[in-house]
């Protein structure tokens, strides 16, 4: 007799998908706890492999696993800021951020861990990834702006925005990720907003980086956050501002 039985059929990884389902394995741990509290063996057990399997892949340990793990991670976040440069900023920077919360979300605890510096195994190739992402993000929302040389003030604008970006991400992870998702992408977008008017008034490449933001809106979301903010920043006062600076409505407005 011949048993119907089902049998497993098992198919042998290629050396890149093994790697990547160990790196996967490493990102699902690092994504609820903080590295220096990921084992080899935590890998492996979540892997379904052994641990010499893992060694085989990453002889320099945990280190290496980390740093490869970090770097996939990276890869990521740096398409979250990937977006065509078509239509309104406003709602190409809220699907931006949209990714990147979604990111942060699903990597809490690693998230964490990764941007407070607080990881035993922390070094300096590790903040040169996390630093990197930085950059890359400016690159991207000055490529939203349509500028390809940025001056100090623009530049410092939106890197300013970014750290900030980061900073709100921790604490609505600290609060049990209060207020809602939406919300807070809302308010962040705001902050950018905020953020390009303050230093249009004192810069003349902001300003007509907000101008020409301003014609893609069409007078929504833009266009309604600078009627909020116009009257506090400038009202009906036209001296002039502190270091000789234009009052801000005279910087955007023809």
């Amino acid at each position: 007799m011949t048993s119907e039985a089902p049998t497993r059929s098992y198919r042998r990884l290629s050396v890149e998908e093994r790697r990547r389902q160990l790196l996967d394995a490493a990102l699902s741990l690092f994504a609820h706890r903080a590295p220096e509290e990921v084992s080899l063996d935590d890998v492996a057990e979540t892997a379904g492999v052994s641990r010499p399997l893992v060694y085989r892949y990453f002889p320099g340990g945990k280190q290496q696993l980390y740093e490869a793990a970090l770097r996939s991670a990276a890869d990521e976040l740096r398409q979250c800021f990937a977006e065509p440069a078509r239509g309104p900023l406003v709602g190409r920077l809220s699907r931006a951020l949209d990714r990147y919360l979604a990111f942060v979300g699903r990597h809490d605890a690693g998230f964490s861990a990764l941007l407070r510096g607080g990881s035993v195994v922390e070094t300096s190739r590790t903040t040169a990834i996390v630093d990197g992402v930085r950059r890359a993000a400016a690159a991207h929302i000055l490529g939203h702006l349509g500028v390809e040389e940025p001056g100090p003030r623009l530049r410092m604008t939106v890197r300013t925005w970014i750290t900030a970006v980061e900073a709100a991400s921790l604490i609505w992870l600290d609060e049990d990720k209060q207020p809602p998702v939406d919300d807070l992408r809302d308010w962040l977008v705001d902050q950018f907003t905020a953020g390009l008017v303050a230093t249009a008034g004192r810069d003349p490449q902001t300003a007509a980086v907000v101008r020409d933001a301003l014609g893609l809106e069409s007078g929504e979301a833009f266009g309604a956050l600078l009627a909020r903010v116009l009257p506090v920043t400038d009202a009906d006062d036209r001296s002039p501002r502190p270091g000789g600076a234009a009052p801000v409505r005279e910087t955007l407005l023809p």
